[in-house]
């Protein structure tokens, strides 16, 4: 029993280091290859706390302050807690799709390169414009407390993803992503996904965002990921790593634009 709590915990640990910038390293030497393959499981709860921070951050800011001044606030917080990880893997993505002109090679080839062309800064310019006018607009309608589950729940639809799609860098490819595609542990992340649902039903319940909201929100999510897997395997056969940080970006705007729909 100790032992699987061990597991269980250092695995949640290794999912908090990689999401997040929030200070694990005193547990770096514990964390070994067989936590980063069971991280995946964690990551929605990992955006759960991400949400309940930035509520809170949202809480503090003075009402007396516009909607947009907040919004930037809030979405610079959002970026700094994140590391901006999702964001660089949405610049790669951006770069290898256009500049691969429908190359397989070419598209993995690009997205391995360090430094970022016009493609990759309009897709960051677009993404933080659209989530800085939904952020402004969901604070002016319902406060902070709004963002709760959106970083949870984009991250939460990544577990399908991951347990139905090929990893295409290959298995000798370091990083995360290959750890976790090598033995992704599925039963563990459908109950994941399952419990985090749950939990943010129950959330969603007890606030303006509701029902509605939270199935609106999986409906485009759905739809979106659904989209996506398709798109990557017709181009790769799969995904990679800056492909599941541009998944996370573009799962959060439509977590947003839902809550907007329903609220504002």
């Amino acid at each position: 029993m100790l032992e699987r709590l061990r597991l269980e915990f250092f695995s949640g640990l290794a999912a908090l280091g990689l999401l997040s910038r929030i200070p694990v390293a005193h547990f770096a030497g514990c964390i070994a290859g067989v936590h980063r393959r069971r991280a995946a499981i964690y990551y929605p709860w990992v955006g759960l706390l991400i949400g309940v921070l930035l509520a809170f951050f949202a809480w503090l800011l003075p009402g007396t302050w516009s909607p947009i001044l907040q919004a930037a606030l809030l979405l610079t917080a959002w970026v700094r807690l994140t590391g901006a990880l999702h964001l660089d893997g949405l610049a790669d993505s951006a770069d290898g799709w256009v500049g691969g002109m429908g190359c397989r090679r070419r598209t993995l080839a690009i997205m391995r390169e360090p430094n970022v062309g016009p493609a990759a800064v309009v897709a960051l310019i677009l993404v933080l414009l659209l989530k800085l006018a939904l952020l402004a607009q969901g604070l002016e309608c319902v406060g902070g407390w709004g963002i709760l589950l959106v970083p949870a729940l984009a991250r939460a639809w990544l577990l399908p993803l991951l347990g139905s799609t090929a990893y295409v860098r290959g298995a000798a490819e370091a990083g995360m992503a290959a750890e976790i595609a090598a033995v992704f542990p599925a039963r563990a992340a459908a109950i994941s996904f399952a419990l985090i649902q749950a939990v943010a039903l129950l959330l969603a319940l007890g606030t303006a965002f509701g029902v509605w909201g939270w199935l609106l929100g999986n409906f485009f999510a759905l739809l979106l990921g659904f989209w996506l897997r398709r798109a990557w395997r017709r181009r790769l056969g799969g995904y990679t790593g800056d492909l599941l940080g541009a998944f996370v970006e573009l799962q959060e705007l439509v977590w947003l634009l839902a809550l907007v729909l329903i609220l504002c």
